[in-house]
């Protein structure tokens, strides 16, 4: 199964955008983006809104990591994950510190042994 779409089939990474307009209204408003990884395959976090075509007015900010395929020349979307609300994001973020704390002294000496041989 294929999750790209027409419309964010790019030759750079740097032209990867997830604005997207329909008959002239700007229904997803890239804010911000972070390449993540760069190559065949490469991954981007996007900061965005939707518009909410009843009020005319965006909605809260969401966060969508997207991973795209280098396919003749051009970068096909193939997966996606949306961070959905702000809380989500202060949950993943504390769950990632946790997991990666700033040294790695401060990891159990087994936690450090799996992961240096999973690699």
């Amino acid at each position: 199964m294929e999750f790209g779409d027409k419309e964010n089939t790019n030759s750079t990474v740097d032209s990867i955008s997830i604005t997207y307009e329909e008959d002239g209204k700007v229904l997803v408003k890239e804010i911000k983006k972070q390449i993540l990884s760069k190559g065949a395959w490469t991954t981007i976090m996007f900061f965005y809104q939707e518009l909410d075509r009843a009020t005319d007015l965006y909605k809260a900010p969401k966060i969508s990591l997207r991973r795209y395929q280098k396919k003749d020349g051009n970068y096909i979307q193939r997966s996606k994950f949306t961070i959905s609300s702000e809380k989500q994001a202060h949950l993943i973020r504390q769950k990632i510190e946790e997991w990666f704390p700033s040294t790695l002294g401060s990891l159990p000496e087994d936690a450090v042994e799996e992961s240096s041989s999973a690699e």
